[in-house]
């Protein structure tokens, strides 16, 4: 399973900051593509997950579990099938984070697009929509890892807006 690395980006808030919004529920809801439900609303090692998708974008629940909490340095949990790791540090005065997604190989064009695409959320950019980013990856990622998979059947795109970190 490749294991690529995506959005590794520099961000002004604090650690505590940014960490707030991997790990609260109303800041995830701001930029993560989907709802994520921490059951018994504690991140601790074995909590369970699920992670529910509006419906308007797609009829798709996953579950995961927690892997690791090192506060306010590394969160990793399961998403589905694939492994999502946050680790943040000190860059510039403000926090590095980079976000480590395992996955299946077909999966890492749709997936690095995404992840681009939720991590500009999370900073307040609009950026780039998911479709050019996707072909862009495809292209690079095809004669290494086949041929790339698209969004999921059922899936219409879209994303509920929030506010961005820190607000």
């Amino acid at each position: 399973m490749p294991n690529p690395r995506f959005g590794s980006s520099a961000y002004s808030p604090t650690r505590p900051v940014v960490w707030r919004a991997l790990t609260e529920r109303d800041q995830l809801r701001s930029w993560f593509p989907s709802d994520v439900v921490v059951d018994g609303g504690e991140w601790v090692v074995g909590a369970a997950l699920t992670f529910r998708f509006p419906l308007e974008v797609i009829d798709m629940t996953l579950t995961g579990e927690v892997l690791t909490v090192h506060e306010p340095h590394t969160l990793a949990f399961t998403w589905g099938e694939e492994a999502l790791r946050f680790e943040l540090s000190p860059k510039d005065g403000g926090t590095r984070l980079v976000l480590i997604d395992e996955l299946f190989a077909g999966a890492a064009a749709r997936n690095a697009a995404g992840w681009d695409t939720c991590l500009d959320r999370l900073v307040g950019l609009d950026g780039v929509e998911w479709q050019s980013r996707f072909e862009r990856y495809a292209v690079a990622f095809e004669p290494a890892l086949w041929a790339q998979e698209g969004p999921p059947a059922g899936y219409s795109g879209g994303f509920r807006h929030g506010r961005t970190v820190g607000q």
